[in-house]
């Protein structure tokens, strides 16, 4: 007995030291045939796109508004933000919604997106720092660029990129326009 003792715990001193890789998890969606990723903790729900109120004297990228249980939520179409067209609206456009947290003020914003394809786990060994050059979307919205079975796909920083006070002053200026 004392033998298989000994045993058990050179195997258990063995497995302590290998070390187990983090993975996160991160929504993936398509926009303009291109696909991106947010981390799943700033998503709250996807909604199946069911029409939107403008508002006036909006820059292009805030497409509107919805009400999501007696709440009025923002509708920002990514796309327009990174100075594209706008995503055209299809039977398969959905909104994410997200939740951004921002010197301690917390906003629920939704995100027009063609389709959300899926969850994917990506462990930190797998996710480059984002590109200085070579993409027309700020440095900043970018958190990094995952590799995934062969592909890349660019992992957005919800808080930068659906930053309220940016957002707003945006808002502010256009209506001034």
């Amino acid at each position: 007995m004392a033998g298989l003792l000994k045993f058990n715990k050179r195997k258990h001193q063995r497995l302590a030291t290998v070390e187990i890789e983090r993975r996160d998890q991160y929504l993936a969606f398509a926009m303009g045939g291109e696909t991106f990723a947010v981390g799943i903790g700033a998503i709250k729900e996807v909604i199946q796109f069911d029409g939107l109120t403008q508002v006036p004297l909006m820059p292009a990228f805030l497409r509107g508004v919805i009400n999501l249980r007696g709440s009025v939520v923002p509708v920002i179409d990514l796309f327009a933000r990174f100075g594209r067209p706008p995503i055209p609206v299809s039977r398969r456009t959905c909104v994410v919604i997200l939740e951004v947290t921002e010197a301690e003020e917390t906003a629920v914003l939704g995100i027009m997106a063609d389709n959300v394809s899926e969850v994917l786990e990506i462990g930190a060994s797998e996710i480059d720092p984002a590109p200085a050059f070579g993409s027309d979307i700020r440095a900043d919205f970018i958190q990094g660029v995952g590799k995934v079975g062969g592909k890349f796909i660019l992992l957005l920083d919800a808080n930068r990129l659906l930053s309220v006070e940016e957002l707003g002053a945006l808002a502010a200026a256009h209506s001034m326009e």
